[in-house]
Order: structure tokens, then C-alpha cells, then sequence
């Protein structure tokens, strides 16, 4: 086993934006390495490459020892006392959310930390990196707040991957472990089972939690830490504000408006703990405003949560599919194709689903994820919303297996799951 995680995918993709012009935000869940790439695996690019020690100015935010840093004016003025002449100097700040305040995420366009980077970007020898553990201050509002001069790289936890490069041997033992405990980098190294499973549980209530309710001033805790549950526990259903309301109500006796709920689910996103799935309209062409599915962005995160009692291996691999298809820079939405069907001599409409429609640039491809095909009907039930797309788009079913990718009659690619998640190029085999 190798002493270091690689993310070579993400260094290549910060090396090809070096002194673009724009500020690098690189964004993602907090602990799920953003700090390692700049700092450690992107800081010694710099250094191989001839940049002096002196030209990489780097500002932890989240270090004690640069809390007077999180002024903006007091960070501008750091800054600039640092370069002393005309050479390229690279900027690398951490954790940027401190050097914003409560008061300014209720306008970000009014954010001061970005008039701030954005007038170092006239020294014209500066090469900006931040990053970020919120969508909303530095994902939403990249393209409007920077003027222009954002450019986002999101780090999502290891791939399968990235995973099996680090820790080898068999494919399917690897894979139980990468669906058990997830690829939070800390996580994959700890070596004992119990230390991983109390890393991963502390960093809800050590790192999580405090840090939405701080920002965000929640008063209502106990309501932020059901809701996680239920959403955790019903990875990839449908669902939406008013039905988790309905539900916390019912189950749990808590009385909380679906506002409130709603409110919530953009923090818990925000905060890259859940990503949300839209639901488009194969024929119609068009997104549903609701119900949505919500995934994990780590599945070890969701197992730990849940203390590893629901281990649902048809949810636990679809949303490890799901997981991979954003790590490709993918756009992932839950399909929906109406298809009408005759039933004692009447015609009866009913509306079938697609996994995930995935786009990338002018691609497009819809794919089933199938834990199991056992039977004919089974199989049949998985493909027909496929052929009912009625467009030449490439269709797709991953199933846990070790077999080799074919092609049925009706042009379908079938995959085996370990050919998909350790090929970057599977979806055109």
C-alpha cells in the first residue's frame, strides 16, 4: 500500500487553470481533501516547477494562528505586504467562509471578501486559490460576486478509484469496504475498523453540525439532526420538504413547518453533505419542480450516521454510481418517460423511471443502476423505460458483476459495476 493518496484527476485539472487569469475556488465538503491538493499535492508542483518557497503566500484560515486574517482589509494588507516585486506570486487561501461574515451571507453580493480579491487581481502578478467548504458564498455566486473572474473546481471525496489505486488486492473486497466506510481520505487511512467508524461519526458533531448551526444560527438542532437521519435512510427515494415535514410529524412527534425543512435541506447541501437530483421529462423536455432524490456525497459518511444499520446494497451502490458520475464532471438528473400501456383493452398511462440522465457537453446517456438482473422480467422492467426514450442517445445498465461489458440487441451497453467505476472512459465501450 502506498504511503499517499493521489488525486492526479484534480491536480491536472488545477495545473491546467495555473495563471488563468481567474481565481481558482476550489470547493467541497470540509476533510475531503481540498487543503491536501492545494497545500501539500499542488504546492509541490510549484516547487518542482522552480517557484521559490517565497512566491506561495498561504493563509489557513482555519488556523488559530490566522484568525486576524478573516478581516478582509487586515487580509488584503497581509497580502500585499508580501509581494515585494514583480514576480508571479501565488496565493493560496484556506477555509475562506471565515473572512465571511453572518451578515453578509444573507447578501452575497455585498460580500467584502471578494472586493478584496478581486482588486489583488489588478496587481496582474498574482495567481489566486481559495477554497471553500459552501456552495452558496462560493459556487452559486462565483460567476456574479468575482465578475467574471471565478473558476470552480469542485473535490469530492476518493472515487472508487482512487481508492483501489491506493489501497489494491481483490475488487470485490476492496469495494465492500469502499461501500462500509467511504472515501473520506482520514477515514481510508486509519487502518483499525473502530477508528474509522469514530472518525467518521465525530466529524457530524465536531465539524458538520457546528458548523452549519453557527453559521446559520439554528436554533433548531434536534430538527437538523432528524432530518439528516431521514435523508440518509432514504438515499435516492423521492421525496420533498412538505412529505419530510409529514414524516418528522408522524414518526419522530416533531412539529416543524415544510419552510423550515426546505430551509435546512439548502444548508445541508450548501454544505455538501447531500447532493440534490432534479427529475427531467424525457419527452416533455423539462425538469419537475418537485418531488427530487437526494444522494450522499459520501456513502461511509451516511453508514456511520445511521451507526451502520441500514446497509441496503441496491441504494449503497446506486449512490456510489451517482457519486462517481459527478466526480467525472458529469450533470446528473433523475430521468422520467410516460409510457402508455393497454390493460383489459384500456389504455393506461403511467410514468417510468430512468436512474440517471447523464450530459456532457453534446453526450447524453441514460443509465439504469440494477444491483441484481435475476430473471427475464426483471431485466425487462429495467430496460423498458430505455427503449421508450425514443431518441438514438446510448443507453446503459450497471449491474455488480465482474462481467465483461456487452452489447444486447436493442443496443444496450451492459456493464459490470468494477469495469465502470475503475475505467474514467466505460460509458463509451
Amino acid at each position: 500500500m502506498p504511503n499517499e493518496i493521489k488525486r492526479d484527476a484534480y491536480l491536472s485539472r488545477l495545473i491546467d487553470k495555473k495563471e488563468n487569469g481567474l481565481i481558482k475556488v476550489i470547493t467541497g465538503i470540509r476533510r475531503c481533501g481540498k487543503s491536501y491538493l492545494l497545500f501539500n499535492l499542488y504546492y509541490d508542483y510549484l516547487i518542482s516547477q522552480g517557484i521559490k518557497e517565497e512566491q506561495i503566500i498561504q493563509i489557513p484560515l482555519d488556523d488559530d494562528q490566522f484568525v486576524q486574517y478573516r478581516n478582509p482589509d487586515e487580509l488584503s494588507q497581509y497580502i500585499r505586504n508580501r509581494i515585494v516585486n514583480k514576480g508571479m506570486y501565488y496565493i493560496f487561501i484556506d477555509e475562506v467562509q471565515y473572512a465571511i461574515s453572518k451578515k453578509e451571507i444573507r447578501n452575497p453580493e455585498d460580500i467584502k471578501l471578494y472586493n478584496v480579491l478581486n482588486g489583488l487581481m489588478r496587481l496582474r502578478n498574482v495567481d489566486i486559490y481559495v477554497t471553500g467548504s459552501n456552495s452558496k458564498m462560493l459556487s452559486s455566486d462565483v460567476r456574479t460576486a468575482f465578475r467574471g473572474r471565478g473558476d470552480e473546481l469542485e473535490v469530492h471525496p476518493l472515487s472508487f478509484r482512487e481508492y483501489y489505486d491506493f489501497v489494491g488486492g481483490d475488487k470485490s473486497e476492496a469495494y465492500d469496504k469502499y461501500a462500509m466506510y467511504g472515501g473520506m481520505p482520514l477515514a481510508v487511512l486509519k487502518k483499525k475498523e473502530n477508528e474509522k467508524v469514530k472518525y467518521l461519526q465525530g466529524l457530524f458533531e465536531e465539524t458538520y453540525f457546528k458548523d452549519i448551526t453557527e453559521r446559520y444560527e439554528i436554533e433548531l438542532t434536534d430538527v437538523l439532526e432528524e432530518l439528516t437521519d431521514v435523508l440518509f435512510s432514504s438515499v435516492g427515494s423521492l421525496t420533498n420538504a412538505t412529505k419530510i415535514a409529514n414524516t418528522l410529524q408522524s414518526v419522530k412527534k416533531i412539529d416543524v413547518s415544510s419552510t423550515t425543512i426546505s430551509t435546512y435541506l439548502e444548508y445541508l447541501t450548501e454544505s455538501f453533505l447531500f447532493k440534490k437530483a432534479r427529475r427531467y421529462d424525457v419527452k416533455g423536455k423539462k425538469y419537475f419542480e418537485y418531488p427530487y432524490k437526494f444522494y450522499a456525497n459520501d456513502i461511509g459518511l451516511r453508514n456511520a450516521r445511521l451507526n451502520f444499520r441500514q446497509q441496503e446494497e441496491t441504494h449503497i451502490m446506486e449512490n456510489i454510481v451517482y457519486n462517481e458520475l459527478l466526480c467525472r464532471d458529469y450533470t446528473v438528473d433523475v430521468g422520467v418517460v410516460d409510457i402508455s400501456e393497454r390493460k383489459n383493452k384500456k389504455l393506461v398511462k403511467k410514468q417510468c423511471e430512468i436512474d440517471f440522465i447523464v450530459n456532457i457537453g453534446s453526450k447524453r446517456y441514460y443509465i439504469q443502476s440494477a444491483f441484481k438482473v435475476s430473471d427475464p422480467d426483471k431485466m425487462a422492467t429495467e430496460i423498458r423505460p430505455l427503449k421508450k426514450t425514443n431518441d438514438f442517445f446510448k443507453k446503459i445498465i450497471i449491474t455488480k458483476s465482474s462481467m465483461k461489458p456487452w452489447n444486447d440487441e436493442d443496443g444496450i451497453l451492459h456493464l459490470g459495476l468494477y469495469d465502470f467505476l475503475l475505467n474514467e472512459n466505460s460509458l463509451d465501450f
